[in-house]
């Protein structure tokens, strides 16, 4: 029994020296990169507490908050911030890339590197959409980081990242490669790749390095309820970011494609709806006036699952692929309409610098005499008054009085929806729509096209009861 014992724990001892010898060792990484990250420090204008006096120095400052407390008369409320971030050099003759949000708005930018030399940087360019900016510094024979290629990495491969978290610099942590391709609420032109390495405030801007010693991605944001890290960290792939960088440091400034739609996810039931085996894609739910899709042969209710020779899988896919395309070339799209896959000839468009689309309250008062009950909802028809009100190109459609059941609760249908089309059919009025949803098969999904209280527009399906 006691040799079992011995011979039992000779093998477990040596699986686990099996397993920790296969564990990566980043010592030589760590070794040979570390001369190519950077601490930067920013100094913007901000306000104190009004609590709280401007005074010469931070001794002077605790003397008279110990002493006076709050009672200092006239203290001026203006003072300089700090704040800090991480970087990498790019290039050996000054150029140094961080994150857009650690530079916002600073008066003075201070470039730490890892010998201790601080040099003043001046930006050369910074785009908010990708959250990459340049700096430029004054110096020569600098070590750049090497660039990596960040469509090939993997999930479950092991990632590093070197940084300077709440200003301790070159602080080293590893995870591995959780998902790639996410997409951020603030972040419609990155496929992010997510990681679970350790990634706090000061980490931004720093590089993400594969096991090779490459960079892979500039580490941009965590997810977090507490402030802190939560095991969900976000990096600009590197190809992104590259794009990014050329065309800040040729221009000052980043130029998009732009499709000129808006796009909403295919969903399980909507696939059923438009007849599709699964969901895939992205559907156009509103094309905008006199951008380049009004001027395609793109319509409404497509849904377009390639891009340029580009699989779109999810709607999130299509921003990115739209803005890393060059303005004015014409590309293939290939859209299914009316449960057919058709390919369409596309010039891709300019993103304006500044898209503001105002969104419209519904404040109109429906027509109370024609209202019908329909699929679990009061519907009416759309009066000139109310065109006017809401502003409407016409008055084709019904109008949402009241959600009562189902299937329009389940359908997410609310008060004040206008119904523009079902199952691929312009809705011109009440009868018309009873007439098109008495002849609909009953179990089937059917595609609503939606134009909801703030003018925007969305496609919802509903079960045919």
């Amino acid at each position: 029994m006691q040799k079992i014992i011995i011979f039992i724990f000779f093998l477990v001892a040596q699986n686990l020296a099996f397993s920790s010898n296969n564990l990566p060792d980043f010592t030589k990484l760590v070794e040979e990169n570390n001369a190519s990250i950077v601490n930067i420090s920013t100094t913007r204008e901000g306000n104190l507490p009004k609590n709280h006096p401007q005074l010469e120095n931070d001794e002077l400052n605790k003397f008279f908050e110990r002493f006076f407390g709050d009672k200092l008369p006239n203290a001026p409320r203006q003072r300089n911030t700090q704040s800090l971030g991480s970087g990498f050099i790019y290039s050996s003759d000054g150029y140094i890339v961080t994150n857009h949000h650690v530079i916002k708005n600073a008066k003075k930018i201070i470039v730490k590197l890892n010998n201790k030399t601080e040099l003043t940087a001046k930006v050369v360019g910074s785009d908010e959409q990708s959250d990459i900016a340049l700096l430029k510094v004054k110096a020569k024979n600098l070590q750049p980081v090497k660039i990596g290629n960040s469509e090939d990495i993997k999930v479950g491969q092991w990632v590093l990242a070197i940084g300077s978290p709440f200003g301790f610099e070159s602080t080293v942590t590893a995870g591995i490669v959780s998902a790639k391709g996410r997409s951020l609420p603030n972040g419609n032109y990155v496929p992010f790749i997510q990681t679970d390495v350790a990634i706090n405030p000061g980490n931004s801007g720093g590089p993400l390095f594969d096991l090779s010693g490459k960079v892979v991605g500039v580490n941009a944001q965590i997810f977090t309820r507490s402030g802190g890290f939560m095991g969900l960290s976000f990096a600009i792939p590197i190809h992104v970011a590259e794009d990014v960088i050329n065309q800040l440091k040729k221009n000052g400034k980043v130029v998009r494609g732009w499709l000129g739609v808006y796009i909403q996810e295919v969903t399980d039931n909507l696939a059923k709806s438009f007849g599709m085996k699964k969901p895939m894609g992205a559907l156009i739910s509103k094309i905008i006036p006199d951008g380049p899709a009004e001027k395609s042969d793109l319509k409404v209710g497509d849904i377009i699952l390639e891009f340029n020779n580009k699989k779109i899988l999810n709607s999130s896919d299509l921003p990115p692929i739209v803005g890393s395309s060059k303005v004015g070339k014409r590309v293939d799209v290939k859209v299914l309409r009316s449960g057919k896959e058709m390919t369409i000839k596309f010039k891709v468009g300019k993103l304006p610098d500044q898209m503001q689309i105002q969104a419209k309250s519904d404040n109109s008062e429906p027509n109370k005499k024609s209202n019908i009950n329909i699929l679990g909802m009061d519907i009416t028809n759309i009066t000139s008054e109310m065109k006017k009100n809401l502003k409407l190109k016409d008055t084709n459609g019904v109008f949402v009085k009241k959600v009562i059941k189902e299937p329009a609760v389940s359908a997410s249908l609310a008060a004040g929806d206008i119904i523009k089309q079902i199952a691929g059919v312009n809705v011109i009025d009440v009868n018309q729509f009873q007439k098109v949803v008495s002849r609909l098969s009953k179990g089937n999904f059917v595609s609503l096209l939606v134009r909801k209280a703030n003018n925007s527009s969305v496609y919802l399906a509903i079960k045919i009861r």
